[in-house]
């Protein structure tokens, strides 16, 4: 940071019932400030202070707050958030930025909790998705019948688009109730069903899901290949579980889906956990745009589709914790650059199908170690009257681990 002066901040959060909620430390630790961040609503919820400057959030957010703050270096510096600062707001922002050491946050009764109290609902038993933001595809990965999910809206259109998206999935029976204005003297409350929602709520509302419908999905590996829209370039049922099983999803972890095709493994790996991330790597502008629907339909719009030949794309990507090859390994260079830029405790799974993959995979094993793997499945199909079993393709997968033992 250019700055001599390290960069600090107090986060105060503020509930729905205003400035009259904020307890007397805090209101002093407000009106003491020499800068005073916020948005609009929440600046002015504040008494006027002589000589105490007021700024409103920059936007773009997340770049414009290291430049505000760097403005005001040296002065005491409190920003204003809703509730709880650290449940999808801006104190994990400024968390980030700045470093949790820099950060001092002072919360109030989160809208998650307030509707949680409201619904009887314990925290053990209840999922929270905030589309505040974000793609409200995101609320497909957490399906289930009888699963209780709190969704941060983020305005008041967001409960009739969610119910029209769960009624469109087969969730149209589910229970919505829309809290709003949580915590106010101004709060409501608005109960009814996905299929048949038509409620007006206000601006300011969280919504609270008593899912009901089919078991469309699972977290754990191995999807249905009907669950995707493809071109036949996809990697099928049980080799993706098989490779999954080796990639070794982790929260938080990167994973790079090279010849993503219809981008099954990444998909998959982001559904294993939400914190979880993926690039998906696909030089067929078609199939990438394909891997972008099927990524939304299947609840991980968070998906990254790069489309470009690798290597000469991964350039420039984040150091991946975990990189699959499903086509292409051949390429000059490609699994030398994959092997090189994965992160310390890595995993590399690569599947072929030709001699030429085969051979090179044999060589890769040779010299590095790591398990390989021959992968021949067979169904069942008609033959006339009769059934009988119909192999596919024999798949060659090589699995390396760094540090692991060979």
């Amino acid at each position: 940071m250019s700055s001599a002066h390290p960069l600090r901040v107090t986060v105060v959060g503020i509930g729905a019932d205003g400035w009259s909620g904020v307890p007397e430390r805090l209101r002093s630790v407000v009106l003491d400030a020499d800068v005073l961040l916020g948005g609009e609503r929440h600046l002015g919820l504040v008494p006027d202070v002589a000589g105490q400057s007021r700024e409103p959030w920059p936007s773009p957010l997340r770049d414009g707050l290291l430049p505000l703050l760097e403005r005001h270096a040296g002065r005491s510096v409190v920003a204003l958030a809703s509730g709880d600062p650290l449940v999808s707001g801006v104190g994990s922002t400024f968390v980030e930025l700045l470093g949790a050491d820099a950060v001092s946050v002072e919360p109030a009764v989160s809208s998650v909790a307030l509707a949680r109290a409201r619904m009887g609902w314990a925290d053990e038993t209840t999922a929270t998705v905030t589309v505040v933001g974000r793609d409200l595809h995101l609320v497909l990965r957490e399906l289930a019948p009888g699963r209780r999910l709190v969704v941060l809206s983020s305005d008041e259109r967001t409960p009739s688009e969610l119910a029209g998206l769960l009624t469109s999935v087969g969730y149209g029976d589910s229970r919505m109730t829309v809290l709003a204005d949580l915590g106010s003297e101004h709060e409501s409350r608005v109960d009814g069903s996905a299929g048949t929602w038509s409620a007006e709520v206000a601006r300011l509302n969280v919504v609270a899901l008593e899912l009901a419908g089919p078991v469309i999905g699972s977290w754990a590996a191995g999807l249905p290949d009907d669950a995707y829209e493809h071109d036949g370039q996809l990697t099928k049922r049980d080799l993706r579980a098989s490779a999954l099983a080796r990639l070794a999803p982790q929260p938080g972890q990167l994973l790079w889906d090279v010849g993503a095709g219809a981008g099954s493994v990444g998909i998959e790996w982001l559904r294993a956990h939400a914190t979880c991330r993926a690039v998906a790597v696909e030089r067929d502008p078609d199939r990438a745009a394909r891997v972008t629907r099927n990524a939304a339909r299947l609840g991980v719009p968070t998906l990254r589709v790069v489309t470009g030949s690798a290597p000469d794309c991964l350039a420039e990507l984040p150091r991946p914790d975990a990189v699959f090859v499903g086509g292409g390994a051949t390429s000059p260079g490609l699994l030398d650059c994959c092997l090189a830029a994965l992160a310390p405790g890595g995993r590399l799974v690569v599947h072929g199908v030709t001699l030429e993959t085969e051979a090179l995979l044999v060589r890769m094993r040779a010299e590095h170690g790591g398990e390989l793997t021959r992968i021949a499945v067979e169904r069942v199909e008609p033959i006339g009257s009769f059934s009988s079993w119909t192999p596919a393709r024999a798949v060659t997968q090589w699995a390396w681990t760094e540090g692991a033992r060979t």
